[in-house]
């Protein structure tokens, strides 16, 4: 199967024998999403017949001691219950290999490793590899790669990369400088795991099977649209990594703004990956730009105090072991943008994320004009339970008098595969549709960087939110200014 797309997305794909090579197999990644999803894949006959999967990490292990972690990150992490048969066959695939990005060395004998299990497995030169690694390594590896020759194969090559992709608009051009020396703009698959929910998948072909939803989901009908992705937990253990983002890197520029793409889009009913991927292009472009002026004014920022959340006291961002005690990093944000397009064209989109909220939810909803005090609403949960409900207005027979009522589809989620284990499908058989990319990328650090600019210097309030809550005021006060509020 070549790199390029051009398939139907109808398209039975298929697996081809080949090796994956995966950076960082001793990570919290590996260890939680990718090992489980590899697994589970394997169980449901998804991976190549024939297939090599080298590990990579700095930890001294031999093969034994390795194979016992992945064993035991199944056993923990893993949806399905371990049968001993299947992952014995399953672990046999596996070979680790002591890796230091820095140290040409490593190159040589990863080189040679891989060489040797597509001889002794007589694989095609077929390799996908999975960068599960610190953001400042990418370029390293991706350079590394290429000058040992790992990268020149007879067969296909492709790169997956984990965000964040730059930590702004000339970091993230520079690193797809560098890749683009090594890998065509289709070989690199930028992942960004809410677009491997079936949920959010499902959004492209909502209006096109539904006609009910194409008769609802016009200019005419929508007043607004919300997307919303709360967490209860704080920083836990990534206090280093987390000061330095904040989240409007680490949830606006690639989720909530990959979520605003995918509910704006608007497909024919056999739309190619090539057309929605251009669709999302277009709608980015087409999202109003904020000047550094106006982020006052369209932006809410704010960090989390000490508060309460299930019954537990917490403690505020300031306090967090790790955290600078003058820290400005935002654990909150909120914004109102517009997509300049004939259908969105002064929809108002609201889009909001947290740490320390009230509760996890990340959630689309589309609330539509009305007359009554109860608008109708589209929500489309996207977790931590996945469904969709539409409220209407019902006459209650007792009281005469008009009370919302829900029509609630829930998504059974007990045996529906994870998003990881989709996206790693897809990118095993060269299916592009679910990641973002590079146009898709550099359009949305051109929408985030003047609002970046003003937060590091510190020019936008830092509104103070208590942990439990859901966020300041300030971001109540933004929507209430076109009467709406939050659902």
């Amino acid at each position: 199967m070549s790199n390029t797309n051009n398939q139907n997305a109808s398209h039975e794909w298929q697996t081809e024998n080949m090796t994956f090579v995966l950076f960082g197999a001793t990570g919290d990644l590996a260890k939680r999403k990718l090992f489980p999803a590899l697994y589970n894949l394997y169980v449901d006959n998804k991976l190549p017949t024939t297939l090599s999967i080298v590990c990579l990490g700095r930890g001294d292990y031999c093969d034994t001691d390795f194979l016992t972690k992945v064993e035991d990150a199944l056993t923990r992490f893993s949806r399905r219950t371990i049968e001993p048969q299947t992952l014995q066959k399953f672990l046999s695939a596996f070979r680790y290999c002591k890796f230091d990005a820095t140290n040409e060395d490593s190159y040589r004998h990863l080189n040679e490793l891989i060489q040797s299990r597509e001889q002794q497995l007589s694989l095609p030169e077929n390799r996908l590899f999975y960068l599960s690694v610190a953001p400042t390594l990418i370029e390293r590896i991706a350079t590394g790669l290429d000058a040992s020759g790992i990268n020149h194969t007879a067969g296909w090559k492709r790169l997956i990369v984990e965000k964040p992709f730059g930590n702004d608009l000339k970091s993230a051009q520079q690193l797809n400088k560098t890749l683009s020396q090594f890998f065509h703009d289709d070989e690199v698959y930028r992942i960004d795991h809410f677009l491997g929910k079936p949920i959010v998948q499902n959004l492209t072909s909502l209006v096109s099977r539904n006609p009910v939803f194409n008769s609802l989901l016009t200019h005419e009908n929508i007043a607004n649209v919300q997307i919303t992705a709360f967490e209860t937990v704080g920083v836990e253990t990534r206090a280093e990594f987390y000061d330095e983002v904040g989240a409007l890197l680490d949830m606006v520029q690639n989720h909530l703004l990959q979520l605003v793409m995918m509910t704006a889009l608007h497909l024919p009913e056999q739309a190619t990956a090539q057309e929605i991927r251009a669709k999302k292009v277009a709608i980015m472009k087409a999202i109003r730009s904020i000047s550094k002026e106006d982020v006052a004014r369209e932006v809410v920022r704010g960090q989390y105090e000490a508060g309460t959340i299930s019954n537990e006291s917490v403690l505020g961002y300031k306090e967090e072991p790790g955290v600078s005690t003058i820290s400005t990093t935002d654990t909150y944000f909120a914004a109102r943008l517009y997509i300049d397009n004939a259908h969105w064209k002064d929809i108002p989109f609201y889009i909001r994320t947290g740490k320390r909220t009230t509760s996890k939810s990340t959630k689309i909803v589309i609330e539509f004009k009305t007359e009554t005090d109860t608008p109708n609403l589209l929500v489309i949960d996207i977790g931590p339970h996945q469904g969709l409900s539409l409220t209407i207005n019902v006459k209650n027979p007792t009281t005469k008098q008009f009370e919302p009522a829900t029509l609630t589809f829930q998504s059974s989620t007990e045996n529906e595969p994870e998003a990881y284990e989709l996206l790693l499908f897809d990118a095993c058989v060269g299916n592009a549709t679910f990641f973002a990319n590079w146009q898709e990328l550099e359009l949305s650090w051109q929408w985030i960087q003047p609002i970046l600019e003003t937060f590091q210097q510190n020019t936008v309030p830092l509104a103070p939110y208590i942990a439990g809550s859901n966020g300041p005021i300030e971001a109540t006060e933004l929507i209430q200014q076109q009467q709406f509020t939050w659902w």
